[in-house]
């Protein structure tokens, strides 16, 4: 993490959950943060924090869905911290309704906010860093852009529309030789406050599919991104189990899921039909980074780096197929001794 000490740093959804300790613990490195996030209180809470932790916090107080407006955010970051070094798009809206349930308006803010935020932000980050043909950006993604569950069908269709708009970008990047950094992190199941403050058309109050992680090991864990800049970063084995289990058995998980993930995304209290939530409002109040599920959330998370998964596999194969071959080596070497010996014997009866 040495590589990150001192650096300037953008983080979008910084007012809470994910996005807020992901602020915090890139300030307890020294760095300079633009907060990005549309409430104020909770952007003030964040500022405090970052500060207390070391760090420089900058209010950028924006929504991520409006293009123009992450653009004067951008601008003014540089303006008063100097060159973006590290861009992490985190921010994001969802709601726990079946498809049947939503309305036209409610899939489009959550495209606009958690797809589209990400593809605004990316873009203001490389209209700055082409100029200097360096810096990182991180996409903070989510084991549901490879596995899709039920009652999140918008954030869902936005996470896997994250992942095909970042990769077409690094093949854009390598194409043009750019030295800058791109990665994506697939994140598990966190405590935060959105169960809190999601849209909810369920009876009972959402959760957190377990097990939950606490969002200091994820933010340790985009930290990790920021410096080392996998391709991907699979956090939690959750996320490999979802992810690897998608690519064998899709099939099987959309009927386990259909069985399983409605009561899993509920917990065993009644929601209010008319609590408010951020949809298209930030809520009042700071907040802060955990939600309600402290006494289950994990304070650590393993992380993985599928190249390297996909190398480990490999290496099982290629030395299960020399296990086999040294088998039916052996096999056929102890076949033609006793043949060898029958042979011998008959011979010997003549």
């Amino acid at each position: 993490m040495q590589s990150l000490r001192g650096c300037h740093v953008v983080v979008t959804g910084a007012s809470a959950g994910v996005g807020r300790a992901t602020a915090v613990a890139f300030a307890r490195l020294g760095c300079r943060v633009g907060l990005i996030a549309r409430g104020a209180d909770g952007l003030s809470g964040a500022r405090a924090e970052v500060e207390a932790a070391g760090g420089q916090g900058l209010v950028l107080q924006a929504d991520v869905a409006d293009a123009e407006a992450v653009e004067r955010a951008a601008e003014q970051a540089e303006r008063e911290n100097g060159p973006i070094d590290i861009w992490v798009n985190v921010a994001m809206v969802t709601i726990f309704s079946p498809v049947s349930q939503m309305t036209p308006e409610e899939f489009r803010r959550v495209t606009e906010v958690t797809y589209l935020g990400q593809v605004y932000g990316t873009m203001a980050a490389l209209k700055r860093m082409r100029r200097r043909d360096r810096g990182t950006i991180v996409q903070v993604g989510s084991a549901l852009s490879y596995r899709a569950i039920p009652l999140q069908s918008a954030y869902c269709g936005a996470k896997y529309a994250i992942r095909g708009f970042t990769n077409s970008l690094r093949s854009e990047l390598i194409h043009d030789g750019s030295n800058i950094r791109l990665t994506m992190v697939q994140l598990p199941a966190v405590n935060t406050p959105q169960f809190d403050w999601s849209r909810n058309r369920m009876p009972m109050r959402p959760q957190p599919v377990p097990p939950i992680h606490q969002p200091e090991a994820v933010a340790a864990a985009i930290l990790e991104a920021a410096a080392k800049t996998p391709r991907e970063l699979w956090v939690g084995i959750p996320s490999v189990k979802a992810i690897v289990g998608d690519m064998v058995l899709p099939h099987w998980l959309d009927h386990m899921l259909a069985s399983q993930a409605y009561d899993g995304q509920q917990s065993n209290e009644p929601d209010s039909a008319d609590r408010a939530d951020n949809l298209f409002a930030p809520m009042d109040g700071d907040y802060g980074a955990h939600g309600r599920f402290d006494a289950r959330a994990s304070p650590t998370v393993l992380r993985f780096e599928p190249t390297k998964l996909r190398m480990a596999a490999a290496a099982s194969m290629a030395g299960l197929a020399v296990a086999i071959l040294c088998l039916g080596y052996l096999g056929g070497k102890r076949r033609a001794r006793h043949f060898s010996q029958v042979d011998a014997g008959t011979a010997a009866l003549r």
